[in-house]
């Protein structure tokens, strides 16, 4: 059997794409059919017009040069069959004039198909490369923490939207951030974009996180109308203490022993682009430790009005494995529960503290650095 396929297979010739196995083979069936039943039909052509149907049969799936070929076989036959004729008409004439006519129309709307597939293609490529811009891979490992991210797209013609994460080692220790913009489409990544880029500089220097919220705020401020923010929480892991500032946005889950713990704020405040004042909540963390980050799509994901059970099920598909085989567990979990039918985008970020690194300096919060060195 090789030896057969590699005389077909020459050398630099490609083997035929599954859709141009497909659209040729059905145009040969509906050749093979015409052809039967004009041979059986007798010396006289009444068919051959239904062979104009075999080259736009292929035009559906085959490339132009296959459709360019069946057509060609379509319009040979037509003439072999008004050849036999004792008296070529000129209805049959007409016909297997009609036949070549459609080959070429054929092969000019496939070419104009191609070429949109290839703009498709290339434009799907680009848009993988600004996803990966935006929001570029975590991990394995940032810092004293192993991390993973995972975004999870209600739409299968967008793999990015209004989420947002970032997770980074700086001066300060690692810092992270999720988020969630109002809105979707176009002017959601938009701001997304913005609101990281903003966040990617800022997080490296200041060293209170208030003072980060601040500089965020005000460029998702300069960025936005009047009705438009972003939710977000921002992490710090310095030292094993772990620092938790919140804009509106749903509470981390922190994970230790079989418990889950929601980090509430201890003050509410407004989303990005409203002036929050933002009160830090400090909490020690042992090894072991996983904390979950979130958008709002996860705590809104239900079937028949019955929620996903986050906090309930946390642990069982969070607290084994690495962090990257947790989140994994958890959107197969969450998109068996959906039937596969989200309503919004969901940002997942998910890490865990292995311990503080031999010789590290005293854990000393961001927002007391600054008392800490005065």
């Amino acid at each position: 059997m090789s030896l057969v396929s590699t005389r077909f297979l020459q050398p630099g010739r490609r083997p035929l794409s599954p859709g141009s196995r497909a659209g040729l083979g059905a145009a040969l069936v509906l050749l093979a059919i015409v052809s039967a039943v004009e041979a059986a039909d007798g010396r006289w052509a009444h068919y051959v017009a239904l062979l104009a149907a075999v080259p736009f049969l292929a035009a559906a799936l085959a490339s132009w040069s296959v459709v360019l070929g069946v057509g060609v076989g379509a319009t040979v036959v037509g003439a072999a069959f008004a050849l036999v004729e004792p008296k070529m008409s000129l209805e049959t004439s007409v016909s297997v004039f009609g036949v070549a006519l459609a080959t070429g129309l054929a092969v000019a709307v496939t070419s104009v198909r191609q070429r949109q597939a290839e703009q498709i293609v290339e434009l799907t490529r680009l848009a993988s490369v600004a996803q990966q811009a935006v929001l570029r891979p975590l991990g394995p490992q940032v810092g004293t923490l192993s991390v993973a991210g995972r975004y999870i797209s209600s739409t299968a013609t967008a793999e990015i939207g209004g989420d947002l994460y970032e997770a980074i080692d700086t001066p300060y220790g690692v810092r992270m951030i999720i988020g969630d913009v109002r809105g979707k489409g176009l002017d959601a990544v938009r701001l997304a974009s913005i609101v990281l880029g903003s966040y990617r500089h800022v997080a490296y220097e200041r060293a209170d996180l208030r003072a980060v919220v601040a500089d965020l705020d005000r460029a998702v401020a300069r960025n936005v109308g009047d009705e438009d923010f972003v939710t977000a929480a921002l992490v710090e892991e310095r030292g094993g203490t772990l620092t938790i500032v919140n804009c509106g946005h749903p509470p981390p889950l922190l994970l230790r022993r079989g418990a889950v713990i929601p980090l509430e704020p201890p003050a509410p405040a407004p989303p990005l682009g409203f002036m929050p004042v933002v009160r830090p909540r400090v909490e020690r963390l042992e090894p072991g430790d996983r904390l979950l980050l979130f958008t709002d799509g996860l705590g809104e994901a239900r079937r028949d009005g019955e929620f996903f059970p986050t906090a309930d099920r946390a642990w069982r598909l969070l607290g084994h494995g690495t962090v990257a085989n947790g989140l994994a567990s958890l959107e197969t979990a969450l998109i068996e529960w959906v039937h596969g039918r989200l309503d919004d985008d969901i940002a997942l970020v998910l890490m865990e503290y292995v311990g503080a690194r031999t010789g590290a300096a005293a854990a000393v919060p961001s927002w007391e650095v600054g008392a800490a060195e005065s």
